[in-house]
């Protein structure tokens, strides 16, 4: 196994980009929905405006240019090679500073928080603030290459993290993380505390509601929260988790499939009043889809559902690093306190934030980095 690092662009092919505007023209539809609003699923009409923008007005080659500008690298661990935006900061005594995204993100949802967390001095803030990102593609998605092997879960993508980190020469590091990442996170917290100074997540997917009488209104909310996922928003989980080598096939082969599948989680997951829109632009959905279109990644970023979620397939782990959390009104289920601490039992940082969902970095980037800087200043 060779431990080099290797300079890496995105460069997609030519052909790829005349396939897929080839079968985003020969896209056989179904018939629109039967209600007015997103109830049944990603309404025709909207869908069908993404794909013809996505065939004639999205300009990947500008995109991709713009993607571009962060120093990418790819390197072999466990027999894999890894993807990551290595970028380092100009500031001296900057903190090393791992983050991790989840599906249906990649690193793109981090492309507006890098440089300000990198060169807080050129964003409005201070020297003393600095980190070198380090912003990997989990296995089996984006420019990662994909396991050819089971047994590639959560502590496993936590354990090459570290190797990755002690392979760049940071001894002491913190790690970030929403989604899957949020998972990956708290596994490095658990499993390398010797190397991790401290983690700070936005989803606790570890933990279990402990209500002891009337709920609290924030457990109100996560417990509603909780509910409404496991009645309307769980089915691509379930089918993930379970088999995600057939609904890979129909997500691989149509592109409208690929992005419908995404885009109507950016609807039901980011507080963006009903539309995505309204928070994120097109250009910049469409660049997170285009990170599973390009490299034929549906089936695999699907198969961490099915190696995390089973019987006896995820480790619980007990997280004894500092830790921060961000509590985003509109993610999935928002933490709560009193049910983490079980497991989390140095939080040092809690912070109620007044807007946004499950993409933080994503969506509200300001936020999200003024949170982590603050979290990170007393771990320095």
């Amino acid at each position: 196994m060779s431990s080099e690092v290797k300079p890496f662009r995105i460069a997609v092919g030519s052909d790829v980009l005349d396939d897929l505007k080839s079968r985003l023209g020969n896209t056989r539809w179904p018939e629109a929905e039967l209600v007015g609003d997103w109830s049944q699923g990603v309404p025709l009409k909207w869908i069908q405006e993404v794909c013809r923008y996505w065939a004639d007005g999205y300009d990947w080659r500008r995109r991709e240019m713009q993607l571009n500008r962060f120093p990418q690298f790819t390197t072999e661990i466990d027999g894999l090679d890894i993807h990551f935006i290595h970028a380092r900061s100009p500031h001296a005594n900057a903190m090393p500073l791992i983050i991790t995204h989840g599906w249906p993100g990649s690193v793109v949802e981090f492309h507006k928080v890098i440089e300000p967390l990198v060169d807080p001095v050129a964003h409005g803030g201070e020297a003393a603030d600095a980190f070198h990102v380090v912003c990997p593609s989990l296995p089996g998605f984006g420019f990662s290459a994909k396991p050819t092997t089971t047994g590639w879960g959560v502590d496993r993508i936590a354990v090459v993290w570290a190797k990755l980190m002690e392979r760049l020469g940071y001894a002491r590091y913190g790690a970030q993380g929403g989604d899957w990442g949020s998972a990956v996170t708290t596994a490095i917290g658990g499993q390398d505390p010797a190397h991790c100074a401290g983690i700070h997540i936005t989803l606790a997917m570890s933990t279990r509601p402990k209500v002891d009488g009337e709920p609290t209104p924030e457990e109100k909310r996560a417990l509603n929260g909780i509910k409404y996922y496991a009645d309307w928003d769980s089915g691509y989980s379930k089918q993930q988790s379970t088999r995600p080598q057939t609904v890979g096939y129909s997500l691989t082969d149509s592109p409208a499939g690929q992005a419908a599948w995404i885009l109507e989680k950016f609807w039901a997951w980011t507080d963006c009043d009903g539309h995505p829109e309204n928070v994120l632009s097109r250009d910049e959905l469409l660049d997170n889809v285009m990170l599973y279109w390009v490299t034929a990644t549906a089936a695999s970023s699907a198969r961490i559902y099915w190696e995390s979620f089973g019987p006896e397939r995820r480790t619980v782990h007990k997280v004894g690093v500092p830790t921060g959390v961000a509590v985003f009104p509109r993610e999935i289920v928002p933490p709560v306190r009193h049910w983490m601490e079980t497991n989390f039992s140095n939080i040092q940082h809690w912070t109620e934030m007044p807007k946004g969902g499950h993409f933080a970095a994503f969506e509200q980037p300001k936020l999200f980095v003024d949170d982590v800087r603050k979290f990170f200043r007393a771990l320095r």
